[in-house]
């Protein structure tokens, strides 16, 4: 099973829609980073300056006035105690020392004087009050039993980190401040989202026009040799567009130009050739006719009509090959009709079953040839011919079978072949030469149809032509 797709549009567009995904995801990853060191720069940064004004305002106070103040300022997210002990060696190197680090910083310079002030990071869970607390409780929880020394006033928030400060004042008490920074998962930027899916909806619609743009001339030149194969006097490709597919459709005129050249002096040739040769044969018949020897008067006749058989088959090929016929509205119900009295006048029995509703755009003469070797070809060989006839609004098919011997199933495309003729069902005395159904299945191509050779299961070949209504 293959994954990745078979056209070259599906390609381009899997691969620059792929690419445009993941530097979507890249961004938003890096801008997700640095929308949360903003955000915790900026709070730590007021959580600084907020530290430093209540030490300013505790500096000139009593203890007891201090007391009073803390428990108007310990509120969430910023914890307050004068008594708890001085932070240990081990909690100063903290979980995070940059970021420890330029919180210090922060805090120094906004205190402005100096003044000792010790910084640490904790990593911590949100913590729940007991049932009989309310959330909104603003006591000096420090004391309370069951919670940890320095999470006072720190319950139900969702989970972050703390700056823990410790500052000294100038009658050595020591003030602990635990700010707690809240994780910066809170809310998604959803405009940054909302702009990504348009960038993105916008570079999808963009790309698939540049994509089905570039290839199109692609599918175009596919389309012209193809085309080409069927009918080598198509118009040329506009030589229009990009420098590089000028150039390619300038070589394809070219190169058909060459094709059909080349065919037009092989073909000329052949058909020059052809009638010449009727000359010196008809002397020789002449000439024939004067023997006295009657039979070998007798195989020299033969072999002249054989002759005269393969020079009219190849003035036929040729004809067919080289058809300069304008196509037009065709009867093609009378055209079988007049077939079919012509084979019965000759003696032979043609069947007739099926209707065609409308004119078919043909040419007249062309499609009368092939039909008429078909035909003689079934009677030549199954001794009848049966017509079957099937018409809808896309194509015309016109079946027709003999009851003959059939055709090997590994000859039945190297009949088409011209001059090709099997051993045992077409010998020499039939008349044949090789070129009825290779004349065929050129007329069949001229009109972008196909012929195809089936052995029926009853015995007999089925000729099926199948002609495409434009």
């Amino acid at each position: 099973m293959r994954l990745a797709p078979r056209s070259l549009f599906s390609r381009l567009v899997l691969v620059l829609l792929g690419g445009l995904l993941i530097a979507q995801l890249v961004s938003f990853a890096i801008h997700m980073h640095e929308r949360g060191e903003a955000l915790s720069q900026a709070s730590g940064m007021q959580a600084a300056q907020r530290i430093a004004d209540i030490v300013k305002l505790l500096e000139p106070l009593g203890r007891a006035e201090r007391q009073r103040i803390v428990q108007v300022f310990s509120a969430p997210p910023l914890a307050i105690s004068l008594d708890r002990r001085p932070l240990e060696p081990q909690e100063l190197g903290a979980e995070d020392s940059a970021r420890a680090a330029l919180f210090g910083a922060m805090l120094r310079r906004f205190l402005g004087d100096g003044r000792p002030a010790t910084v640490a990071v904790t990593e911590e869970q949100a913590i729940q009050p007991p049932a009989r607390m309310k959330p909104g409780f603003m006591g000096p929880a420090a004391h309370a039993p069951w919670m940890a020394p320095g999470a006072a006033m720190r319950f139900g928030v969702q989970p972050g980190f703390s700056f823990v400060a410790q500052v000294r004042l100038s009658d050595g008490s020591l003030v602990t401040f635990d700010s707690r920074q809240p994780a910066q998962i809170a809310g998604w930027p959803y405009r940054l989202l909302l702009s990504l899916a348009v960038l993105l909806a916008a570079v999808i619609a963009v790309s698939l026009v540049a994509v089905r743009w570039a290839t199109r001339p692609l599918n175009a030149l596919a389309d012209a040799a193809d085309e080409l194969g069927r009918n080598i006097d198509r118009a040329p490709m506009p030589e229009k567009g990009p420098l590089e597919v000028a150039r390619a459709a300038r070589a394809f005129n070219t190169m058909q130009a060459r094709l059909v050249r080349y065919i037009r002096e092989r073909t000329a040739a052949l058909a020059a050739m052809s009638h010449d040769l009727k000359t010196p044969v008809t002397r020789l018949r002449l000439r024939a006719e004067l023997l006295e020897d009657g039979e070998l008067k007798k195989k020299i006749s033969q072999d002249l009509e054989e002759m005269e058989s393969m020079i009219h088959a190849t003035l036929e090929f040729m004809r067919g090959v080289e058809s300069t016929e304008q196509a037009q509205p065709l009867d093609v119900m009378a055209l079988l009709e007049s077939l079919q009295a012509d084979a019965e006048d000759a003696g032979g029995r043609v069947a007739f079953k099926g209707s065609i509703a409308r004119p078919y755009v043909g040419r007249p003469q062309a499609l009368k040839r092939c039909l008429g070797n078909l035909i003689d070809n079934a009677l030549k060989y199954g001794k009848c011919a049966t017509i079957l006839v099937e018409d809808d609004n896309e194509r015309l098919v016109i079946r027709i079978q003999d009851q003959g011997p059939g055709i090997p199933e590994a000859e039945l495309e190297r009949v088409f072949e011209p001059f090709y003729r099997i051993e045992g069902s077409r010998g020499r005395d039939t008349g044949g030469t090789g070129l009825g159904l290779s004349i065929a299945k050129n007329i069949a191509q001229l009109h972008q149809g196909t012929l195809t050779l089936r052995n029926m299961k009853e015995g007999g070949l089925e000729a099926e032509l199948t002609l495409p209504r434009q």
